[in-house]
């Protein structure tokens, strides 16, 4: 089981709008430059995040900033913004379980309450992870 890149990338382009905002025009291709993808692939995140409320887009090259202060975005509003899982549930099970089983007629039983548990704390400690935190680390790292 894995999480979409998309929501790693989403924070590599958060903290590359912060740290260029100043010197550079943070366009797609910049942005695609640094995360090593196709600039169509950071297109579609930055309209992500635009729709989330989490940046602003300039129309043409004119570049991304952040709309809100980085200390008011969590890694849980980057997650729900880039839609990293289908239908808001983690976990997915396959489609059809036999119901003549023992174990396939219960397995939603066994695991379902037990899953929501798991998914509902990795959510509570995303959403105690500021961007700003993030940036603060990135600041000390790369000597901005």
């Amino acid at each position: 089981m894995r999480i979409s890149s998309r929501f790693t990338i989403a924070v590599h382009v958060l903290i590359c709008i912060e740290t260029f905002k100043n010197d550079y025009k943070v366009t797609s291709e910049f942005l695609a430059s640094s995360v090593n993808v196709n600039p169509v692939v950071i297109r579609r995140l930055l309209l992500q995040l635009k729709k989330a409320g989490l940046i602003n887009v300039k129309r043409g090259s004119g570049g991304a900033d952040i709309e809100k202060p980085l200390d008011r975005i969590t890694l849980l509003d980057v997650y729900n913004a880039v839609e990293c899982v289908e239908e808001g549930s983690l976990f997915h099970f396959h489609e059809s379980p036999n119901p003549l089983c023992p174990v396939g007629k219960n397995i939603h039983a066994l695991l379902d309450g037990r899953l929501e548990d798991i998914q509902k704390a990795m959510e509570k400690e995303m959403s105690s992870v500021t961007i700003q935190d993030i940036m603060s680390d990135a600041e000390r790292l790369i000597k901005i």
